[in-house]
């Protein structure tokens, strides 16, 4: 049955990419798209099987793993009180219009304060995409952006912490928490500098085939796993794996081999995996709910980083393209919901709307970048 689903995946979402960039549009939007309607929503072709989860896992391990092979170390490091601001403003735009807003909707203050939280996250593993396409991802803007959403997540995985011993009666301690993250920062600096440099060197002596390429993995889930181990999404954890290869002299080698790997098979899954948490049943009677937190969703994330980037220095537009690029929400503010259902502070009745939500801010994510940016040679 799997071995069905892989050839429907692969060529779905192959066809949607083509088609979306007929219709000017970049080639993420047709594969999300095609994922709700290969999915139980639809046509229920395709479902969220435990391989069709482990294939997306590894597809978006890798895209942020690749987006990190193409950074520029420098231009990140000089965008980092940029990244700073978008973050910040990312955040508290959205903890505040979406509190608001649930209590219009008689959520208690606890539901209110967990989904403005919910709705601060920020997935870039879509932007990263979007951007690549569009040709401004190794460019200040896209720097800046990938920064904001690093520390983005970062501080909203922590308040979500604090939030959830408050009010869930989780037993978290918070200063292990925050040592947590310190840790996983200077561990990854440190081995980034001694360790990778010279493991990736001892592979390139070995004679059997694709040495360096195995390396470059091992490096790559091995951040993964240390960034999951201490509550990190691991996706960050792959991105800085990507920063820390390209400063080798193999970088530009495993980023050639990586990308048939990634494109070709896991990242697909990756794009129709966000379309399966789509279900449309019972939701009739939710449309303005649905609505009008979409809409708070964007305008927040929009306005928010988008003034953040805007102090930090950047222009009118790219401070409008850095704003546009932090809105979606992707797997980081699904795996948060599902978090927040299990632990009564996102309400039942709601959690179906909730996703769609978070769905609703990745589809308009790659149409809003394009025509915020636009191409760029």
């Amino acid at each position: 049955m799997f071995i069905l689903q892989l050839v429907i995946i692969l060529l779905a979402t192959k066809l949607a990419g083509q088609l979306s960039i007929k219709l000017g549009q970049p080639s993420v939007l047709g594969k999300i798209i095609v994922g709700i309607i290969l999915g139980p929503a639809l046509l229920g072709w395709v479902h969220d099987t435990e391989l069709v989860t482990v294939f997306s896992q590894i597809g978006v391990l890798l895209l942020m793993f690749l987006a990190g092979l193409e950074t520029n170390l420098k231009d990140l490091n000089e965008n980092k009180k940029s990244a700073l601001f978008v973050a910040i403003g990312g955040i508290i735009a959205p903890i505040v219009m979406s509190y608001l807003v649930a209590q219009y909707y008689d959520f208690s203050m606890a539901e209110s304060i967990f989904s403005g939280l919910l709705l601060s996250a920020t997935s870039v593993s879509i932007s990263v995409q979007v951007l690549r396409e569009l040709g401004w991802l190794n460019s200040t803007e896209g720097s800046a952006l990938l920064g904001a959403a690093v520390l983005d997540d970062i501080i909203v995985v922590i308040l979500i912490a604090i939030a959830m011993s408050v009010f869930a009666g989780a037993d978290t301690n918070i200063a292990l928490l925050i040592g947590k993250k310190i840790l996983f920062f200077i561990i990854i600096i440190l081995a980034s500098k001694w360790l990778v440099p010279k493991f990736i060197q001892i592979f390139s002596n070995f004679k059997v085939t694709e040495a360096v390429l195995s390396a470059g993995l091992i490096i790559c889930f091995s951040f993964a796993y240390f960034a999951e181990y201490v509550g990190v999404a691991g996706i960050i954890g792959t991105f800085f794996a990507g920063i820390a290869i390209a400063q080798t002299n193999y970088g530009h080698e495993i980023e050639k081999q990586v990308q048939p790997i990634a494109y070709g098979i896991f990242v697909p899954f990756f794009f129709v995996s966000i379309g399966l948490s789509v279900s449309f049943e019972g939701i009739g009677s939710q449309i303005g709910f649905m609505i009008f937190f979409s809409i708070i969703a964007i305008l927040s994330k929009f306005i928010g980083s988008g003034i953040g980037a805007r102090l930090s220095g950047f222009n009118t537009r790219s401070s409008m393209g850095i704003g546009a690029g932090m809105v979606s929400r992707g797997e980081v503010a699904l795996i948060l919901a599902a978090m927040g259902l299990e632990s009564g502070l996102l309400p039942a009745e709601y959690y179906t709307s909730m996703i769609i939500v978070i769905i609703v801010t990745t589809l308009v994510t790659p149409p809003f970048l394009k025509v915020m940016f636009g191409t760029r040679n």
